[in-house]
């Protein structure tokens, strides 16, 4: 994958340069622009050969990337495009294309019930929107959220191998209640996204742990250790919760009101799997769920302010009622 992610960093930067027609450009030239292009995005202080560049050049060239790119060379020394304003940015996409797309969004749908792959159905509708635009030289109808600012991400591919390779890792956490960081040594077990937020699921010593990615500093292998695994189910795992926070604590009924008008938005997107509606009165609908009592259900139920009342078990309607006191005190 880095091999070529590199190699697309040297074409991107190949084509580049020889859009720029206010210069001419060498072979040695090229080098220097792709040797500086690896630095700048990768932080790789390589020089790049002579030989990877004329290859560059000959895959551009070629077909094997849909590129045919018209590069040639002109007074035996300096590289340009023959065809004026073409950029292997521009090249459409093919109905072969779209073919092959598709065949790999079936094979990706396989993996529907994954965790990584929670969301695929949206990004591949995305792409096949993308596709479209660029097709018929249309806006794109599908926008997506997405969170450009999120951490930690960069650690999903190490500790999905970690994982099926069945690593220990040393990893140096600091959570937002931490005054300093610690060491963990740690079985990771499973990953889970939840509300825009990935986490590790690990064993540590005796018990499982929820390590947000975001507030990972390092991680390494610790090939001294042997691996423990806990053989999680994730959907077995997380049957009796909302969001990560499982814990040994009993599964209690939770019953809530919410208004009326509101009511359809409960009942299209269910709190839990185990939600059912009881009864209604004038105002009202009245729903109970089984679930674990965790910091995620409680931060749901105050999501909808006054629209819902938690009337069941009464610890958790006393601490729903204390923590909208407390908001209510902060405006005074």
């Amino acid at each position: 994958m880095a091999s070529n992610k590199n190699a697309l960093i040297r074409y991107k930067t190949i084509d580049l340069c020889l859009r720029n027609t206010m210069r001419k450009w060498t072979l040695q030239d090229l080098i220097d622009a792709c040797s500086d292009a690896l630095y700048e995005y990768e932080g790789k202080d390589v020089y790049v050969s002579k030989r990877t560049v004329q290859l560059d050049i000959q895959m551009m060239r070629s077909d094997k990337l849909g590129y045919n790119a018209p590069i040639e060379v002109y007074q035996r020394k300096y590289y340009h495009y023959t065809e004026e304003g073409y950029s292997i940015m521009n090249i459409p996409v093919t109905e072969n294309d779209v073919r092959v797309m598709n065949d790999a969004i079936q094979v990706l749908r396989q993996f529907k019930d994954f965790s990584l792959f929670k969301e695929m159905d949206g990004v591949l509708q995305r792409l096949e929107d993308s596709v479209y635009s660029k097709q018929k030289n249309k806006r794109a109808i599908i926008h997506l959220d997405k969170n450009e600012q999120l951490k930690g991400l960069h650690f999903i591919d190490s500790l999905y191998n970690a994982i099926q390779k069945k690593q220990v890792l040393e990893i140096t956490y600091k959570s937002f209640k931490a005054r300093k960081e610690s060491l963990l040594i740690v079985h990771p077990q499973l990953l889970k996204e939840f509300n825009n937020r990935w986490f590790l699921i690990v064993y540590h010593k005796t018990e499982f742990m929820n390590l947000a990615l975001d507030r990972i500093v390092t991680i390494k292998e610790k090939t001294e250790f042997n691996y423990v695994d806990k053989n999680i189910n994730g959907d077995e795992y997380f049957k009796n919760v909302i969001g990560v926070t499982v814990s040994n604590s009993r599964v209690r009924k939770v019953e809530f009101w919410i208004e009326k008008r509101l009511a359809p938005y409960v009942i299209t997107k269910p709190f839990h799997h185990t939600q059912r509606l009881i009864r209604e009165t004038d105002n009202w609908i009245v729903f109970h769920i089984l679930v674990q009592i965790n910091f995620e259900l409680e931060r749901l139920l105050l999501s909808y302010g006054n629209s819902i009342k938690v009337t069941k078990p009464l610890s958790l309607q006393n601490r729903i009622k204390n923590q909208l006191k407390e908001a209510y005190d902060s405006y005074l």
